[in-house]
């Protein structure tokens, strides 16, 4: 695993052994940042269900203005805290140890982007993303990563799936904030 572009260009991050962490495929990575690219700039990036941290990393070396992380395994987040080390964003990075929902429930900060790629399914998306949505910014975008034999919902509290690109089994759904006239 490595940064792919932007300030820390080819930063190698280090992941456990073994089967526990399932990073996304640099070729998905690359799919989620090409749609990314535009809206990046300076924005509140929430990466849910960090793992090692390479969205959220990729996100900052790309110009988000910080990231928070969230993880429960405890193995993840000993590499996730060496990999923002490692890439110099202990400043724009907050780690968050525990349960996604009781992050939900309890922070009070907004998101314009979030990225939800939890264990494969387990049914942990369909409970994190309205959620998520409910702590997203206007004008947020929330995007799940997702195998492809699962369906999402069409909404998400007051988003609605814009657009899902596959990449072989793993697929990519795009949610943004309906206009009030699709959500009465």
């Amino acid at each position: 695993m490595r940064i792919i572009t932007g300030l820390r260009r080819g930063r190698k991050l280090t992941a456990p052994p073994g089967e526990d962490v399932r990073p996304t495929p640099e070729r998905v990575k690359e799919a989620l940042f090409n749609i990314l690219q535009f809206s990046l700039e300076g924005r509140n990036f929430l990466d849910l269900f960090a793992g090692t941290g390479q969205i959220g990393l990729e996100a900052l070396s790309r110009g988000a203005a910080r990231c928070t992380f969230v993880d429960s395994s405890k193995k993840s987040l000993t590499f996730l805290r060496k990999n923002i080390a490692a890439a110099s964003f202990e400043s724009q990075s907050s780690v968050f140890e525990g349960d996604f929902a009781v992050f939900l429930a309890g922070t009070r900060e907004t998101f314009d982007l979030a990225f939800l790629d939890p264990p494969y399914r387990t049914g942990m998306l369909q409970r994190a993303l309205p959620a998520a949505a409910e702590r997203m910014a206007p004008g947020g975008t929330l995007i799940c990563e997702h195998p492809s034999d699962e369906t999402l919902p069409e909404t998400a509290g007051a988003f609605r799936a814009e657009r899902t690109y596959r990449y072989g089994k793993i697929m990519l759904t795009v949610y943004r904030r309906a206009a009030p006239e699709e959500t009465a």
